[in-house]
């Protein structure tokens, strides 16, 4: 593996604005990365198509607040490694059974989490290992305008940073998977 450089940056347009829209829950064990086709030349930091094995579903969560994504570079030259910690933290408003349910799924599983920026781009976290959650609360406040509902952090550590995927909306990301649904069902009880 080469580690040189391969072109330089200009300084950026002031146009960007931060944040996320969606983020979209795919059971660890209904992806597998063997269907995975990358951008032109093998560049791995692009998804261009992913073919599930078998009938694909993502799991739409609409964000707005305090919802953020990070990713850290972890690096040790004494060991000779490097890996990208990716952290999603979300905000889920309002309690309600069906959501308490997915929280417990959630925390027992390790799903593969789509990410939607404010800016329409497209991240997979978690590609090869999944993500865990590693930190959470589920909270009813004190005062009448405290916030109620479910603070999430989600854990990805990977070999690479989370791949951008080739798609600008949602029906460009059914199209990537593969034609997979994209279920927004909301349960009430």
């Amino acid at each position: 593996m080469s580690c040189e450089i391969t072109n330089g940056r200009l300084e950026a347009c002031k146009d960007s604005i931060s944040g996320l829209m969606n983020i979209y829950f795919i059971n660890y064990g209904d992806l597998d990365t063997q269907g995975i086709t990358y951008g032109t030349a093998g560049d791995s930091d692009v998804i261009e198509t992913w073919e599930p094995g078998a009938a694909l579903s993502l799991y739409k969560y609409e964000l707005k607040g305090a919802n953020g994504f990070e990713q850290t570079i972890q690096t040790s030259r004494d060991n000779g490694t490097t890996f990208f910690e990716q952290v999603l933290t979300i905000q889920l408003k309002n309690q309600t059974i069906a959501t308490h349910k997915n929280i417990k799924m959630l925390a027992y599983g390790r799903p593969r989490i789509v990410v939607e920026t404010r800016m329409h781009q497209f991240f997979l976290v978690g590609v090869d290992q999944g993500a865990d959650v590693t930190a959470g609360t589920v909270s009813s406040g004190t005062a009448m305008g405290d916030f109620n509902g479910y603070n999430l952090t989600f854990t990805a550590m990977e070999q690479v940073p989370a791949n951008f995927l080739n798609c600008t909306n949602e029906a460009g990301l059914k199209t990537l998977f593969n034609d997979g649904t994209v279920d927004a069902t909301v349960v009430t009880a």
